[in-house]
């Protein structure tokens, strides 16, 4: 969750807030480095993991309001004394709304989205439509391809669109660790992309929406082009294949765990930032007292 719109509003409006955000998270901790809200007089705007610990946050916070000091930190051990049985140990920055923090998100998410992985939709149908919209929140930089301008129009703002006639041209430009699925409205289409996918040993997830038997048709292609091996790699159907339901929304739920579970698995052994906020980058806002 992206803490610009909340900053932007309260600055648009002139309201006082303070901004808290987690500095530090060691042990059991409800949310991780970065997790945030957005504190008025009135109003909470986000949240570092609720219960006492947000509550000890936002009496902190609305402290700092009345007082007119400008910043603050906190240490809080998670544990009896506070009823809060997590167990670790979480560290609270506060700092008053100004343009010099707005600055400096801006900043800093601009620099975090750079180190996002990239995912790859080919097909901006019924469900490359409902796919795009469930990734969109998600720490991905997310790109949609299709042949079609009149499907990418319709695609939600913040959602990469690219209109190609030679939609498998996209995958040897991507960066190593994309995602790539494949749901266009041809066959013989998804068959090209999702070869190409596959060719891509730095891939983290090449999926394909279809049936087992699309499945078995793939491969029997893959076997004749002495490329069946790859087959093995190909997630088809997208989504697990355990719940069955058609409806593009459902699928694109489904899809997107495990899109998302690739990804992470794939960033952990290849030792990159991934999802997770990059530590040198989240200091650049710290609160120091």
């Amino acid at each position: 969750m992206s803490a610009l719109p909340a900053l932007r509003t309260a600055m648009a409006e002139g309201r006082p807030a303070v901004f808290v955000r987690v500095e530090e998270a060691r042990g059991s901790t409800p949310r991780e480095v970065g997790a945030f809200m957005l504190v008025t007089a009135e109003t909470c705007e986000g949240t570092v993991g609720g219960g006492a610990l947000e509550m000890e946050g936002i009496v902190e916070a609305r402290r700092l309001l009345a007082s007119g000091e400008s910043e603050s930190r906190l240490a809080i051990p998670l544990g009896p004394a506070i009823g809060q049985c997590c167990g670790g140990h979480v560290t609270l920055g506060f700092r008053r709304l100004d343009a010099a923090l707005l600055s400096d998100m801006e900043a800093l998410e601009a620099r975090e989205r750079e180190a996002y992985p990239h995912i790859y939709v080919f097909g901006a149908g019924h469900t490359g439509q409902a796919l795009a919209r469930a990734l969109l929140p998600l720490p991905l930089q997310v790109v949609v391809i299709d042949t079609r301008a009149d499907r990418l129009a319709t695609l939600p703002d913040g959602v990469e669109r690219r209109l190609r006639a030679v939609p498998e041209a996209e995958v040897p430009g991507a960066p190593a660790g994309s995602a790539f699925v494949v749901l266009t409205h041809d066959h013989a289409l998804d068959f090209l992309i999702a070869a190409e996918a596959l060719r891509r040993a730095d891939a983290a997830y090449v999926g394909m929406i279809g049936s087992r038997t699309k499945r078995e048709t793939f491969r029997r292609r893959l076997d004749e082009a002495r490329e069946g091996a790859l087959a093995e790699r190909l997630v088809l159907p997208i989504g697990g294949g355990r719940v069955r339901d058609k409806r593009p929304a459902v699928i694109a739920a489904l899809a997107a765990a495990e899109i998302l579970t690739a990804l992470a698995s794939s960033c952990e052994e290849n030792h990159c930032s991934g999802f997770a906020l990059v530590q040198n980058e989240c200091n650049n806002i710290s609160v120091e007292p």
